[in-house]
């Protein structure tokens, strides 16, 4: 299980799922370019000391990541979050090599990216309103990635 952020514009919602995919031992794809310097002072005070401990790819362009992903041995498919999608997180089966992709907390991921993406998958929220902040939407869809691939290595109740 992977967790990729597709062009982030916003600091505190990065270092978040970074902090986030330490804590869940997941490793992270940043495709480049971000809205923001990678050493932005808010970038660290949400992704705190955890930070140093996930395990950050960083990707010059959506292509570079598509170069990469393309010579990994892994047959996982690549799951955008997407509140265009019409499949509901909870009624799709997760694999154990998904890549779970999110995009700009402005703007989503463009055309090319969307139709690339083997899946998406939607969070359903109430009649309404818009979206979910991105870092939820990424803690809710990896967890329940997670649960239903008994994917928690090394994880230890507290």
């Amino acid at each position: 299980m992977r967790l990729a952020l597709y062009q982030p514009d916003i600091p505190q919602n990065t270092g978040t799922m970074l902090r986030l995919a330490a804590c869940m031992k997941v490793p992270v794809d940043l495709i480049e370019p971000c809205g923001f310097v990678l050493n932005d002072k808010k970038l660290k005070r949400s992704g705190m000391d955890y930070l140093e401990q996930a395990e950050l790819l960083r990707h010059s362009s959506w292509n570079a990541f598509l170069s990469q992903r393309n010579t990994k041995e892994t047959k996982g498919r690549l799951v955008l979050l997407s509140t265009k999608a019409d499949c509901s997180y909870t009624d799709f089966a997760f694999g154990p090599n998904d890549t779970l992709m999110v995009g700009q907390e402005s703007a989503g991921v463009p055309e090319d990216v969307y139709n690339y993406a083997d899946a998406r998958i939607i969070i359903p929220m109430t009649q309404g309103v818009r979206s979910l902040n991105v870092a939820v939407s990424a803690a809710m869809v990896l967890g329940e990635a997670l649960r239903q691939t008994a994917s928690f290595p090394e994880l230890k109740v507290l």
